[in-house]
């Protein structure tokens, strides 16, 4: 009887310990963005600046969008508009992560940049979504 008793309680422990697991709100079941995603597309600007946005890349912890900025054929810049922010630690890698994505587009004029360490995910969904707007752009790096 006592042995019956210990596995209702274990497993009756386990059954809520799983059930809490499952309701507790993390950044890969959750996914808060900075700014609502931005409809893909080319802008031409009066000064001759171009302007895109690129696609809305799915990550694994959440959509990354970046809108770049072309004058006289080179990349001048790249912003993020949606990123993983929905958690401290996903808030902590974009950080750290995205200024060096921005730093590595603009000296390499493309989409063919290295991965953050420690960001793997992020670095995927920029590469992408910088492509996509590179290629609205019909942009080609300066040779």
């Amino acid at each position: 009887m006592t042995r019956l008793r210990r596995n209702l309680v274990v497993g009756g422990s386990t059954g809520v310990l799983l059930l809490l697991l499952f309701l507790y709100p993390s950044s890969t079941n959750r996914v808060d963005h900075p700014a609502a995603a931005a409809t893909p597309g080319v802008v031409q600007s009066g000064t001759g600046d171009l302007t895109v946005n690129g696609t809305s890349e799915g990550t694994r912890y959440g959509p990354v969008q970046l809108r770049i900025t072309i004058r006289t054929n080179r990349l001048v810049a790249v912003d993020p508009l949606v990123y993983p922010a929905s958690g401290g630690r996903d808030r902590e890698i974009s950080s750290f992560a995205l200024p060096q994505l921005r730093q590595e587009a603009l000296a390499a004029q493309s989409a063919h940049i290295d991965t953050v360490s420690g960001a793997t995910f992020t670095s995927d969904g920029y590469r992408r979504s910088l492509q996509s707007a590179l290629d609205a752009a019909h942009f080609h790096t300066p040779g």
